[in-house]
Parts: structure tokens; C-alpha cells; sequence
């Protein structure tokens, strides 16, 4: 019943849609599937991010990217695997999350490697600057690093 709910709403959506949209939408519906999984995660890595930092993590912020960055893994490969993807066959399934997880594991490294160097090598954190460029200087290297 619940999904009869989401269909109607995904079809009055669709259905206001001007000109050709709705047809195009429905033809790449797993890229628009997996473009909100994207925002999603992006969310919650977001989220978790800085819900650690500014509470029990305040002092390790790269030990809170690490934990967010795993939760956010996490609930791109269900969301990826359960709803945009769960159509298509292929490899079995501890395949699929050991390459998913690898690869995520690079993205890992990867994502935290800029905020380390921020805080611990280019020391940009309080006292040596305020309050204000600390956060920015976090937000630029966490959440908008060229890793991504």
C-alpha cells in the first residue's frame, strides 16, 4: 500500500512536469534515482560531519569526517543496491559490496586527507586563526575537496 502511495505522487509529480520532461524522466528515472542517492549521502555526511564535531568529537575532527564518511557509505550502498539499482542483476552481492566498499574506501582517504592537512600542517584551527576561519577552513577541506 505504501508504494501504491509513492507511485501516485511520483505520477502527479510527473504529470506537471512542462513539455517533453516527463518522458525523459521516466527514461532516465535509475540516473535521477541515483542522483538523489547522491544528495542523500551528501546530506548525511553533512550531517553526522558536523554533528560530531560540534559535540562529543570537537577536539578530533577528522576522526568525525572518518565516521561520517562511513555512515553516509553506508547508506549510499543500501539506498543504492534497495531502490535505484534494485532492478538490474549482476555480480553477487558480497562482490558487489566488497568492490562498493573499496572503492569507498579510497573516497575515505581520500576525502579526509585535505582536512588533516588543514588542521595539522597548515595549523588552521583556534587559537592560530579564529573561530570563524577554522570552520571555513574545515567546511573547504572536508565537504568541498577536489577528492570528490
Amino acid at each position: 500500500m505504501r508504494r501504491s502511495g509513492c507511485f501516485e505522487t511520483a505520477k502527479a509529480v510527473l504529470a506537471g512536469l512542462p513539455g517533453p520532461l516527463p518522458a525523459l524522466a521516466l527514461k532516465h528515472r535509475e540516473l535521477l534515482k541515483f542522483a538523489v542517492v547522491g544528495g542523500t549521502s551528501f546530506l548525511v555526511d553533512n550531517a553526522v560531519f558536523y554533528g560530531l564535531k560540534l559535540t562529543v568529537l570537537e577536539p578530533k575532527p577528522v576522526t568525525a569526517k572518518v565516521i561520517a564518511v562511513l555512515v553516509a557509505t553506508i547508506v549510499s550502498y543500501v539506498l543504492n543496491r534497495e531502490w535505484s539499482f534494485r532492478t538490474r542483476g549482476g555480480r553477487e552481492r558480497h562482490h558487489e559490496a566488497a568492490l562498493f566498499f573499496l572503492v569507498s574506501g579510497v573516497g575515505l582517504v581520500l576525502s579526509s586527507v585535505p582536512l588533516w592537512i588543514s588542521r595539522y600542517v597548515f595549523l588552521l584551527e583556534t587559537p592560530e586563526v579564529s573561530l570563524v576561519a577554522q570552520e571555513i577552513a574545515d567546511f573547504m577541506s572536508a565537504q568541498v575537496s577536489l577528492a570528490r
